[in-house]
């Protein structure tokens, strides 16, 4: 979480989501590229180098039900987009979402802390109990030093059902979440002395401005994973306030992967069937470009 940290605070706060449907891909290219699973690794990668190249971004963000909807190869090519984004030198976030009790998440902490799946930071789920927590923070202990993001307050209009639900001392559900978060920061302060922030971070969605300020500032030394930003309507100026203090990353997914969908020059070569990959890969990449610069304008405003 710190190596991400200082990362974004060279790169940028953009992180780059590689949710990556086929439906994103144009159907010529499907085929010429060799079946979806394919084309979503060829233009993963194609995404990935420019990132690397641009320095657009300091992480990626790999949804794995994407990949989990293609079957077996999809798992290859979740595999694969993994050693791919670390091969670049950018931070790799799998949005797994796992949580469960006792051996079940230990083995899903082994899955993606270890192996084939082995991740850099994943995204836990806290509401079975923080007992589900403890398999994941084990692996953030010094030596395996990975990360965990935590949901707290998520960027979907159905966290209301749960997340701002009053419980009967009167605090919200989310702020119970977020007192543990604490906690869990508190014991390893003695674990990271040099750090700035904690291997346990929280998702923070970015599409209400009042939650991100408060929420900012009740965790001001908490790293944030923040979604929400751009096809979900949260605004920059939002994501900036979640970036203060101790920062945190701001996902963008759609925005970027399907940007090539708004290049009216674009949508005209993929009805003539001229379209190629590096065309749709160079507007994402401009996509990724125009997002962190939004991003870091936004922030800077705040700082004034």
């Amino acid at each position: 979480m710190e190596i991400l940290r200082e990362k974004a605070e060279k790169d940028g706060p953009l992180c780059v989501g590689l949710d990556t449907s086929p439906l994103y891909i144009p159907k010529p290219l499907i085929k010429i590229l060799g079946g979806e699973a394919e084309a979503v690794l060829e233009y993963n990668k194609e995404i990935v180098r420019r990132l690397a190249s641009d320095g657009s971004a300091s992480c990626c963000k790999i949804q794995i039900a994407y990949y989990e909807a293609m079957g077996l190869e999809g798992l290859r090519v979740y595999a694969e987009t993994i050693r791919a984004v670390k091969d670049a030198g950018l931070t790799v976030i799998s949005d797994v979402k796992r949580g469960d009790i006792a051996d079940t998440a230990r083995a899903y902490a082994r899955a993606h802390f270890s192996g084939d799946f082995e991740s850099d930071i994943i995204t836990v789920n806290p509401y079975m109990g923080f007992d589900t927590l403890t398999p994941f923070t084990d692996f953030c202990k010094p030596p395996e030093g990975k990360g965990i993001f935590v949901l707290l307050r998520t960027s979907n209009p159905g966290m209301n059902d749960i997340e701002n639900q009053t419980l009967q001392d009167g605090s919200l559900v989310l702020e119970k979440v977020g007192g543990e978060l604490e906690k869990i920061r508190s014991s390893f302060q003695s674990l990271y002395p040099e750090c700035v922030c904690p291997p346990v971070g929280a998702v923070v969605g970015c599409t209400e401005e009042a939650d991100a300020k408060k929420l900012r500032d009740e965790h001001p030394e908490i790293f944030f994973l923040i979604p929400g930003y751009g096809a979900q309507g949260g605004a920059a100026k939002i994501a900036a306030t979640l970036l203060l203090k101790a920062g945190g990353v701001v996902n963008s997914s759609r925005g970027i992967l399907c940007a090539w969908q708004k290049d009216a020059e674009l949508s005209e070569k993929m009805e003539s069937g001229t379209l190629c990959l590096k065309e749709i890969a160079d507007s994402a990449a401009k996509a990724a470009l125009f997002a962190k610069n939004d991003l870091l304008s936004a922030k800077a405003a705040l700082e004034k």
